[in-house]
């Protein structure tokens, strides 16, 4: 894949990219996890393998996290030594690569208490730049009661929460034998979003600068549907159903092109836009294919387009700042 082309003087941010160190997926696999929401396994991957790729693919900085399933495989004191271990080692890849690695924190839901200590220690010890909520935690979602006192300790720190799915509840009846990322996830993410939003859980918790992964699903497909319904179902207060999910953002990691940006457009601006990669679950050549799609589409101009890869999520990365480039040209 050759380099993005971009401004000189801007550099790739890739907000949907993931770490597969090799005691976690050893972990996974022994409880039972070796073929992942449905896929054939866990990618190989190393951090000298991410750096090349995203040297490769023109990528500057890697916003980082585990991937679903996530840490939690039905015992709480594992989950919580595995996600203090997830963490901690990916602080240090950032720490040893600074300008190339943010990290997103996992925490151990649905323990609520095993999560809320991870994320003071996510925070006040290792400086984490944010963290990654699955769409359900074993069944939780994100709008659910028992989820309250991790959004509030979350919206204390104005915590950049990046979004991932996972395979919902029920799965084994509704996948029908094909792998959950397929279809699956983008509706689980829909699904959380939604759930959340009409609970009022995004309005109580306005610190939250929360990024929706894969375009947001469906959410754009049924934003108006689910507008319509709050009247119909009498939803207290009535939630700015259009404008809540206005302001989220949204990386395009997947395939948004051609029928799903068009749809995303008409719920959110340009600037609320990420670009996301889902590197080494996705193979290079489809991240090219894709990443192409969306630089030849005609509903980007040239200046979003690189405002989407570049710009767009500097305001939500603490760590750089809004009046910084991300990085240094990764290949100098």
């Amino acid at each position: 894949m050759k380099g993005i082309a971009v401004s000189a003087h801007s550099s790739v941010i890739d907000f949907h990219a993931h770490f597969v160190p090799d005691f976690y997926r050893d972990a996974a696999v022994k409880a039972g996890y070796g073929n992942p929401d449905g896929m054939a396994g866990f990618p190989h991957w190393s951090v000298d393998e991410a750096l090349a790729m995203m040297d490769r693919c023109g990528v500057a900085v890697a916003v980082a996290s585990v991937s679903s399933p996530g840490v939690h495989f039905g015992d709480d004191a594992a989950a919580r030594h595995l996600a203090r271990s997830v963490n901690e080692f990916s602080a240090t890849v950032r720490d040893e690569h600074p300008d190339r690695f943010a990290f997103l924190a996992s925490l151990p839901l649905p323990d609520v208490e095993g999560a809320l200590a991870e994320i003071d220690h996510a925070y006040d010890v290792l400086h984490a730049d944010g963290v990654t909520l699955k769409t359900n935690a074993r069944g939780l979602y994100l709008g659910d009661p028992a989820m309250e006192p991790v959004l509030d300790a979350l919206d204390q720190r104005r915590a950049l929460v990046v979004l991932h799915p996972t395979s919902p509840p029920g799965w084994e009846a509704v996948s029908r034998g094909w792998g959950r990322p397929m279809i699956e996830f983008p509706f689980d993410t829909t699904r959380a979003v939604a759930d959340l939003l009409l609970r009022g859980g995004l309005i109580r918790h306005p610190g939250i600068r929360m990024v929706v992964p894969h375009g947001g699903g469906a959410l754009a497909a049924f934003a108006d549907r689910i507008d319509e319904f709050t009247r119909i179902f009498a939803v207290a207060d009535g939630p700015d159903v259009a404008g809540q999910l206005r302001n989220l953002y949204y990386d395009l990691a997947g395939f948004p092109v051609p029928r799903q940006l068009p749809s995303l457009l008409a719920m959110t601006d340009p600037s609320h836009l990420l670009y996301g990669t889902d590197w080494p679950w996705t193979p290079e050549p489809v991240i090219a294919a894709a990443t192409s799609g969306i630089q030849a589409s005609p509903l980007l101009d040239q200046d979003q387009v690189t405002a989407m890869m570049t710009t767009n999520g500097l305001p939500l990365l603490d760590r750089f700042g809004a009046d910084e480039s991300a990085s240094s040209d990764p290949a100098a």
